[in-house]
């Protein structure tokens, strides 16, 4: 039997809508921390379907530190991480095949967190204080550049070993004068707690290191350019969406974690956007690795951290796949 000609634009297009669809890569994604401000935009990301929109599933883990999320991704549990550069490049440096992707801090979020009332409002002012620090942390390991372009006298500080989830307690409590922490972390926090937090950039006195960056696996860079093209499309329209919007993106956290405080979430990122921009960054595609940027990293690591490596600091990230709109 001979069908009419009018049904086989029918039957095509029949065929058409019951063949499956394009699968989607599957992503992991893992935080450096428990879920928080700074990793807002990228759920305000999922959310909004930009990710899917790229023909990515995405999946956004929590984390437990960079150094975990950076052997994470060098181990290939997770396809990308959410880790701090001097993380990466140690970790790198020691052979591991990691790179950085994307650079999300220009500028370091690290420095000194007091309260108001006692007046540290210069380097100088540290001296004759107790400050408490957490052993073998990238803070602690780098208070020594700080100290040093300050002039500091570092006999006149009383270093306090405290466990990092106690520093903010010890601060309130008064047990110390000030904590070495995050600007985007652990201030909030005081703040969170009803008090009046002072804040001083370790990036102002010496020790200014590129934060947060996104890192994957050299083998997923080779065998998956174009996954990873797209993944950091969305990320950067991820970015993009919460600087013009940071209340939706808070939104987005908030479905997610609806016992996190909004007014110190929301402050989280607001700092985050504040660390986006570095002198060497500006006029970039959003998330460009800047060259000045790392080399400088590079260099405070070797002095500081007792990084070892030959390589340049080109050689620690790309930006081969930063989207230019």
């Amino acid at each position: 039997m001979r069908l009419p000609r009018v049904l086989f634009p029918l039957i095509a297009a029949m065929t058409l809508m019951s063949a499956p669809a394009s699968a989607l890569d599957k992503v992991s994604f893992r935080m450096n921390w428990y879920l928080g401000g700074a990793h807002s935009p990228f759920q305000l990301g999922l959310d909004r379907g930009y990710y899917r929109d790229e023909g990515i599933d995405l999946t956004i883990v929590e984390g437990r530190g960079s150094v975990s999320t950076a052997q994470g991704v060098a181990a290939a549990s997770d396809d990308f991480g959410f880790a701090d550069s001097s993380s990466i490049m140690l970790l790198a440096s020691k052979g591991a095949p990691v790179k950085a992707i994307m650079t999300i801090h220009g500028t370091s979020p690290f420095g000194i967190i007091s309260l108001a009332e006692t007046r540290i409002e210069v380097p100088k002012d540290l001296e004759g204080k107790r400050l408490a620090i957490t052993a073998g942390d990238a803070l602690t390991q780098l208070f020594p550049a700080f100290a040093k372009n300050a002039n500091l006298d570092m006999s006149k500080i009383t270093l306090v070993q405290i466990d990092p989830a106690g520093k903010v307690v010890s601060l309130l409590e008064k047990r110390v004068d000030a904590l070495l922490g995050g600007l985007d972390d652990q201030y909030f926090l005081v703040k969170q707690k009803g008090a009046d937090p002072a804040g001083m950039k370790f990036a102002d006195h010496g020790a200014n290191t590129v934060g947060l960056s996104i890192l994957a696996n050299q083998s997923t860079i080779d065998s998956k350019p174009d996954m990873v093209k797209r993944f950091l499309k969305a990320t950067a329209r991820s970015w993009q969406a919460a600087i013009k919007d940071p209340d939706a993106a808070i939104d987005a956290l908030l479905k997610l974690r609806p016992d996190l405080d909004r007014t110190s979430q929301k402050g989280q990122l607001l700092a985050d956007i504040s660390f986006i921009p570095s002198e060497a960054n500006k006029d970039k595609p959003f998330g460009y690795n800047a060259p000045a940027d790392w080399e400088r990293t590079m260099q405070i690591l070797k002095e500081y951290r007792d990084l070892k490596t030959d390589k340049p600091a080109t050689a620690f990230y790309t930006n081969d796949f930063i989207p230019n709109d």
